[in-house]
């Protein structure tokens, strides 16, 4: 049985919508500040590593002041495209979430930077946890005495991942109609973005969730390693991914786009709208630093893929191209 038994240890939990203000010395501070500022709108499997980051930059550039938000990647992109929000800097757990939804409009280019993959995590209270495994674990979840969560299709990648790893599961497994049982159970446990439901896990409102691997880690959580076949993580199973897709909102109001399986990748960008370019591209340029930025990323359980093609390479700011290279 591939279990990584972590201990439960919930610190802070990122709600919905959190901004944290990150001033010179690191401290958490609630009011506005006179110093310079950075706005930076990330996806909620980021939270950790990028406070992290925030902060080993702000020691490096004293009167810098970095606004985190975490949300769901797609909410963030529709804060930008949608709403007109300021931005310095976007990262995304899913690079496709720049393409679609920002470039051209909203951002020139996109830079790819680490990986990730889906996992079932749980903790010591949740119910089977003692018997789950890579072979039962969608036979568990179906249990009608079994609750789990996942997050939004339509705010955040993982909660189409999710979608896509039950439709894998079905292919793998061999159980026709596997994912739509799996589809059509708990849905009022799903919520805008995966952090969201570490709440709920704790409280024991829910037995398990589909989550990154990384999350758990960094929040000390049990998880299940699902099979490759499943998990969304490996390149050479890229056809495989392709061969399930799954229905997600558009640009516009009332459009519908296919999202089609693939392995994880996320993605950064500096808005069109960014007020501060000069800080961000700093910023930017710090966070893909093998010693500094991608260092953390990876210690927080996500490797790195800096520098990987980039289809919008040409329009890189020269300082930093030497984290990405030109697409074949």
């Amino acid at each position: 049985m591939r279990v990584r038994a972590l201990t439960l240890l919930l610190g802070a939990v990122i709600v919905s919508g959190s901004l944290f203000m990150l001033s010179r010395g690191g401290e958490e501070k609630s009011e506005k500040s006179a110093e310079q500022k950075l706005i930076v709108f990330h996806a909620g499997s980021l939270s950790v590593p990028f406070r992290k980051i925030s902060r080993m930059f702000i020691k490096e550039n004293p009167g810098v002041t970095v606004l985190l938000e975490a949300a769901g990647s797609r909410s963030c992109a529709r804060k930008i495209s949608d709403l007109g929000r300021i931005c310095d800097v976007m990262a995304s757990a899913d690079y496709t979430v720049i393409d679609n939804l920002l470039i051209p409009e909203h951002a020139s280019w996109n830079i790819k930077f680490a990986s990730n993959e889906m996992a079932i995590v749980y903790s010591q209270h949740s119910k089977r946890h003692g018997e789950i495994n890579a072979g039962n674990w969608y036979r568990v979840l179906l249990d009608p005495e079994v609750a789990f969560g996942r997050s939004d299709p339509d705010a955040d990648p993982c909660g189409y991942r999710a979608v896509l790893t039950m439709e894998l599961a079905e292919k793998h497994y061999g159980s026709s109609g596997l994912a739509g049982r799996l589809l059509e159970k708990d849905n009022r446990f799903i919520r805008p973005k995966e952090t969201d439901l570490l709440a709920l896990l704790e409280t024991g409102t829910i037995d398990y969730i589909f989550l990154y691997r990384s999350v758990a880690q960094q929040h000390g959580l049990s998880f299940l390693v699902l099979p490759d076949e499943v998990n969304l993580t490996n390149p050479e199973l890229t056809d495989m991914y392709g061969s399930v897709s799954v229905e997600i909102s558009g640009k516009k109001p009332g459009e519908k786009i296919v999202k089609r399986g693939a392995p994880m990748v996320y993605g950064i960008t500096i808005p069109s709208n960014s007020p501060s370019p000069q800080l961000a591209r700093k910023f930017v340029d710090f966070m893909l630093d093998s010693e500094k930025g991608i260092k953390v990323i990876e210690d927080a359980g996500q490797p790195s893929m800096v520098p990987s093609p980039s289809e919008t390479y040409r329009a890189i700011p020269a300082v930093l191209k030497k984290h990405a290279k030109p697409a074949e």
